[in-house]
C-alpha cells in the first residue's frame, strides 16, 4: 500500500512539474527590454495569439492598475456605438465645438469620432460620456469587464487620473477578447473602433493603437500605448505604460513600444 501511495505521489509531482513547465513556456520574461525604457519605470506586455504566449518586461508593473487616461477612448467609443449614441457612419458622429479655446489647435473645431480619436480630443469624449450617462456607462463597463469598473470619480473625468484603473495585462487581455469576438458587443462596432485607431497599414502589417498621458500638478507622470498588430494572419496584442516625475507621455510610450515590437520581429 505504501509503495502504491509513493508511486501515485511521484506521478502527481511529475504532472505538476509538467504543468508548471507549460505555464512557464507560455510566459516569457524579457528584462533586457529595460534598455528601451531608460529614464522611466515602465512595463511592456504582449500576447501572441498564434503561440498562446505572453512576452513581458517588468512583470510586477504589468499587473499594477493605473488610470487608463486616453486609452479609455477605445472603450468610450465602443460604448457610444453600442448604446446608439453614436452612429457607425462617421459623418453622423459630429459634435459641435462650443468655442472654448484649448492649447491644442486640433481640438478647436467640430469633431467626429474619427477626428476626435485621432487627435485625442478630451472634450469630445467628455461630451460623449455625458450623453451615454452614468447608468449605461456602468452597465457596459460591467459587461465587458473593464479594469476595476469604477466611475465614481465623475462621469466626465473618471478615466483621467481618477477612479477608473486598469493594468497593462488587463489591457492586453481585453483587447484580445474584443478583437477575437469574445465580448458581447457588435462586430460592426468593433470594426469602427479598429478603423479609428489604425495608425499604419502596409506590407501586410496593420498597426492599431491608442496613446494616453497622465498630467498631474503640472507634470506628465504617466504614459500609455496600447493596441495590436495584425501581420500575415497573425495577431499580437500589446500594452506599455511608463511612469516618471515628469516627461512620461503617451508619445514616448508609443516610441518604446515600437522599438520593442521591432526587436521581437512583429513590426
Amino acid at each position: 500500500m505504501k509503495r502504491i501511495f509513493l508511486a501515485l505521489l511521484c506521478i502527481t509531482v511529475i504532472n505538476l512539474s509538467l504543468i508548471a513547465n507549460v505555464s512557464a513556456a507560455d510566459f516569457v520574461v524579457r528584462e533586457d527590454f529595460e534598455k528601451y525604457a531608460s529614464g522611466f519605470t515602465g512595463t511592456f506586455i504582449m500576447y501572441d495569439e498564434a503561440q498562446d504566449q505572453y512576452t513581458v518586461f517588468n512583470e510586477p508593473q504589468s499587473t499594477q492598475r493605473l488610470s487608463p487616461c486616453s486609452t479609455f477612448k477605445i472603450y468610450n467609443s465602443l460604448i457610444g456605438l453600442e448604446t446608439g449614441v453614436l452612429d457607425t457612419e462617421d459623418v453622423y458622429t459630429l459634435i459641435k465645438w462650443n468655442g472654448t479655446q484649448y492649447p491644442f489647435p486640433a481640438w478647436n473645431h467640430d469633431q467626429t469620432l474619427a477626428s476626435a480619436t485621432r487627435d485625442s480630443v478630451v472634450w469630445y469624449f467628455q461630451e460623449l460620456a455625458s450623453r451615454i450617462g452614468a447608468k449605461r456607462m456602468q452597465e457596459n463597463l460591467d459587461k465587458i469587464g473593464y479594469g476595476n469598473r469604477d466611475i465614481s470619480g465623475g462621469l466626465t473625468t473618471f478615466w483621467l487620473r481618477s477612479s477608473l484603473q486598469i493594468s497593462a495585462r488587463e489591457q492586453v487581455d481585453l483587447l484580445y477578447k474584443l478583437y477575437s469576438g469574445k465580448l458581447p458587443v457588435s462586430p460592426e462596432n468593433v470594426e469602427v473602433v479598429k478603423r479609428n485607431i489604425t495608425l499604419s497599414e502596409s506590407d501586410g502589417i496593420r498597426l492599431m493603437g491608442k496613446t494616453g498621458s497622465g498630467f498631474e500638478n503640472g507634470k506628465w507622470k504617466l504614459g500609455w500605448f496600447v493596441g495590436s498588430v495584425e501581420k500575415q494572419g497573425k495577431h499580437y496584442y500589446f500594452a506599455t505604460n511608463i511612469q516618471a516625475p515628469d516627461g512620461a507621455i503617451g508619445g514616448k510610450a508609443r516610441e518604446i513600444t515600437k522599438a520593442i515590437l521591432k526587436d521581437l520581429g512583429v513590426l
